[in-house]
């Protein structure tokens, strides 16, 4: 393979020889600063050399190193920390492929992931999860993979493309480089007592793999205890400080998110910076990232800049998004520092409290210098099956939008209510007008009409509901990129243009499309599984930002408005969902009629 990760126990003896000088080392880092994330200090006039993949020698001079064909790097005082992690992501939601994926972040120092793929596992189930351990293979980036607890997230509140059961857990728990279960997102059957759940848990545990959670409640008391209880021991769904406080205080890692729509690390590092709790139970993560946010802000560095930013100082942020991670899923003897033994996953830093990217070197090979990727990651090519994912029973009309009633001007409903930079919504009430004896949007109001179509299977389902903060005035969007059944959501002021909306979505085989009236402002086409794209992430990202631009265009102007509208359909996360089966108060998690 061109990126080959040797295990420690096979390289031993060979690294001990290059840290002793009497074997050459393939790599030296000259008179850096490194970032010591395991005493927590910066040590001046570092030098580090570097065998096949791993790190041999870390000390104040490794000219005994060196040989005729050792590559040199004078870092000139720059920095040298580890490669950074990312401990909660899903490829799929950048809507790249693995590679391009790698292509993107790997530039701005993150050389590492621990993914759970439960998006594409949502529509193809453990095949689709196979097809991305396949394209893990031979890549710079380090690809931990998360068979998904969860799939469907809400059996029998949503109608999702495939299943997987306790036995496919099992299975997964034997492929290489499945490094646990993925997050454990229907907590209430944790806390109840589900049999199948907690043997999922079971299968995780006895592998020794880690569990990852997904607690969404904000009750912090009994039902919370019981979650960890249950084995789980890391979480991303805190949104406040007390959030962290609990989650560290229970022994759990609190996983403290920056992505494109979720902004919830400003609240959670105030358990650090104000309560004063140790870090080492904190980490840094994306959950998730659009193309055009990594390549307008970076990825994992700018995760750090908004921590830093916040009062960590810069080694403690760093902790957070290396060694802490590392350390949370137990790999720590492998990755997360700068040390002997560890792969040779390095990012150089020209400022510190900027991180400031100046090159990454990730499996031991320099592959990115100032913010280029200076090596080529072949793309696979994807089977055609998994290109035609998008399947209805009809392609929907304007009448199917239709919500008829008998009153003449108004009628009471339950409305979903978004909250911009935050996954949580609201459960409104709202008095929406009626015309013709349909039930419609209110510009007056921020309403709009809300979809979602059963997309795997020709069910015919359909949800109608409505949302409240999109901001828009005219038209509408849709996406097959719904959270996480992943069936087509779309959203509108008027039944004729979700109509339109959704023939265009059909018509591309999946992705994401804005209109207004006839015309199609703006579309990123989506083939893979209705979710990625095979297109290079300058070409999605560009197109993303079409989107945006158009979102703009028809009066939505909520940050990330595609991702914060595609956790609608999400019926895991407080308070009000919508799914092909109607709507779901996420509290309580039953079913509600839309009429009040």
């Amino acid at each position: 393979m061109p990126y080959e990760r040797e295990r420690l126990e096979t390289v031993t003896r060979i690294l001990a020889r290059t840290a002793l000088g009497l074997e050459k080392a393939d790599l030296v880092l000259k008179n850096g600063r490194l970032v010591n994330v395991c005493s927590g200090e910066i040590i001046e006039n570092t030098d580090v050399a570097v065998k096949g993949s791993r790190i041999a020698y870390v000390g104040p001079d490794a000219s005994h190193t060196i040989g005729k064909e050792t590559e040199i790097l004078d870092l000139k005082g720059m920095y040298v920390s580890p490669g950074f992690l990312d401990g909660h992501v899903h490829v799929e939601s950048s809507m790249l492929t693995l590679r391009q994926f790698a292509s993107a972040v790997l530039p701005h120092g993150t050389t590492g992931i621990f993914w759970d793929p439960h998006e594409i596992a949502n529509v193809l189930g453990l095949k689709g999860v196979r097809l991305m351990l396949e394209e893990a293979r031979g890549i710079p980036l380090a690809v931990f993979m998360e068979i998904p607890s969860c799939v469907p997230a809400c059996p029998g509140l949503e109608t999702a493309g495939a299943e997987i059961k306790v036995k496919d857990v099992a299975t997964g728990m034997t492929w290489d480089n499945v490094i646990g279960l993925g997050e454990v997102m229907n907590y209430p059957a944790v806390i109840s007592g589900d049999p199948e759940i907690h043997q999922e848990i079971f299968e995780a545990l006895r592998a020794g793999k880690a569990v990852t959670g997904h607690y969404a409640s904000p009750d912090l008391g009994c039902a919370f205890q019981a979650y960890a209880a249950s084995g789980i021991w890391d979480c991303h769904e805190g949104v406040s400080r007390e959030d962290a406080i609990y989650r560290v205080r229970a022994g759990m890692y609190a996983l403290m998110r920056f992505g494109s729509a979720w902004h919830d690390v400003k609240e959670n590092i105030k358990a650090f910076t104000e309560a004063k709790l140790d870090s080492r139970h904190m980490c840094l993560v994306s959950d998730d990232r659009h193309p055009e946010t990594i390549f307008t802000r970076g990825h994992m560095d700018d995760v750090l800049r908004e921590a830093i930013g916040n009062g960590v100082p810069p080694i403690v942020a760093i902790q957070m998004a290396t060694l802490n991670t590392a350390e949370n899923f137990g790999v720590s003897r492998n990755l997360g520092s700068v040390s002997p033994s560890r792969f040779a996953d390095i990012v150089i830093l020209e400022d510190l409290k900027e991180v400031q990217v100046h090159a990454v070197i990730a499996c031991g090979k320099i592959v990115a210098r100032e913010g280029k990727l200076v090596i080529g990651i072949d793309p696979i090519n994807y089977p055609d099956e998994v290109k035609d994912s998008v399947h209805l029973k009809k392609i929907p009309k304007a009448e199917d939008f239709r919500i008829p009633v008998t009153f003449k001007k108004s009628a009471r409903a339950r409305v979903i209510g978004v909250i911009e930079n935050h996954v949580l919504t609201k459960h409104l009430i709202l008095d929406l007008p009626v015309a013709e004896g349909d039930i419609i949007a209110s510009e007056e109001q921020d309403v709009a009409k809300l979809a979602v179509l059963e997309r795997h299977h020709k069910t015919g389902n359909l949800g109608l509901g409505f949302v409240k903060g999109m901001r828009l005035k005219k038209g509408a969007l849709a996406s097959t990129v719904a959270h996480d059944s992943h069936n087509l959501l779309v959203c509108g002021m008027s039944n004729e243009e979700m109509a339109r909306a959704c023939a265009e979505i059909i018509k591309m085989r999946g992705g994401m499309v804005v209109v207004s009236g006839d015309h199609v402002l703006a579309r990123v086409e989506l083939p893979i599984a209705g979710l990625m794209s095979e297109e290079k992430v300058e070409v999605v990202a560009e197109k993303v930002g079409r989107l945006e631009g158009a979102l703009r265009e028809i009066g939505c102007d909520l940050n990330s408005a595609m991702m914060t509208f595609s956790l609608l359909a999400l019926a895991v996360i407080p308070e009000l969902r919508l799914t092909d089966l109607g709507l779901v108060d996420t509290v309580t998690f039953q079913r509600v009629p839309l009429l009040v």
